[in-house]
């Protein structure tokens, strides 16, 4: 049993399992605001030997160090690997502190949002349309940058509406090539694809100036992904070159370019989490805790 638990910050977990936590640790304290400085972070930390933490907030080498109770680092989001995590897990490791995150617990919401968007803006069922004519997803040529767990369940929706789908990853993905998505080398799929989905991991900017070129124009580019996959000064060119071609994000995608996209006509914002519903925050919330009892567990 812990002896404090503290969430830095809204842990994004339903009541029922704020509520458990009070099983895990003999006093728990849970903020819902974000904090603004590592002096706040670690100010709220306090003595605790548990945190619980979001994709929202860095915990870096500095709060680490200064955290001498911390043994456990819960945190309430994805942990995809350490070069894209917001919690300095080197650092933590130094000091023999455990980091848990989670998996596979919002990307229904997430395929759900490309797919509606796209619907929409392809049909016009919205105020804007991408073309003179509609257009159905059938025998649009869409390109999927990143074939995580997100990125394969986005490209199967799509070629369930028919869709001709290919995919650029870091490695090859077989069993994708044998259901029918097609590979094809990132420059080639940029300049093939009419709609291009990036669905990466935090902090892989994989868009600089020169794939905003072989891009070009009348394009659909999409990013699902936790926060920029892009250089931002060349997505702002592409953007402003190309009026017929449009960026979608949500929430997370935007991240804290929201005042230097704002002024672009083509660039549609969604301000919400398309990842969080009440199924993902019971799935979230259910890994959460599971993640607890597995490091209290080992620690007995």
């Amino acid at each position: 049993m812990f002896r404090k638990i503290v969430a830095i910050e809204d842990p994004l977990i339903n009541a029922e399992a704020r509520k458990r936590l009070e099983e895990y640790a003999e006093k728990v304290v849970i903020y819902n605001d974000l904090p603004g400085t590592d002096a706040e972070i670690i100010r709220r930390i306090g003595d605790a030997d548990a945190v619980l933490v979001t994709f929202k907030t860095k915990v870096g080498r500095n709060v680490i160090e200064s955290c001498h109770n911390v043994r456990y680092i819960g945190m309430c989001c994805t942990l995809y690997d350490e070069s894209s995590c917001n919690v300095d897990i080197a650092a933590a490791r130094e000091k023999g502190i455990t980091v848990c995150g989670v998996r596979d617990y919002g990307d229904e919401g997430v395929v759900e949002y490309a797919v509606s968007e796209i619907v929409r803006f392809l049909h016009g069922f919205g105020d804007r349309q991408w073309r003179s004519l509609k257009y159905e997803l059938g025998g649009m040529k869409v390109g999927v940058i990143g074939l995580g767990k997100t990125g394969r369940m986005t490209a199967d929706a799509f070629r369930f509406f028919g869709s001709e789908v290919h995919y650029f990853s870091r490695t090859r993905k077989p069993d994708a090539e044998d259901s029918g998505i097609g590979y094809l080398p990132l420059h080639d799929l940029l300049s093939y694809c009419d709609i291009i989905l990036t669905t990466l991991p935090r902090n892989t900017y994989i868009l600089q100036k020169e794939e905003f070129a072989i891009m070009g124009g009348g394009r659909i580019l999409m990013n699902t992904s936790i926060g920029a996959t892009f250089d931002l000064e060349a997505l702002k060119e592409w953007l402003k070159a190309n009026p017929d071609s449009f960026y979608f994000c949500d929430g997370t995608g935007m991240g804290t370019l929201k005042d230097e996209l704002a002024p672009f006509a083509n660039v549609f914002y969604t301000p919400s989490v398309a990842g969080m519903s009440v199924q993902s925050t019971q799935r979230l919330s259910d890994k959460v805790l599971a993640n607890i009892d597995s490091f209290l567990a080992a620690a007995d």
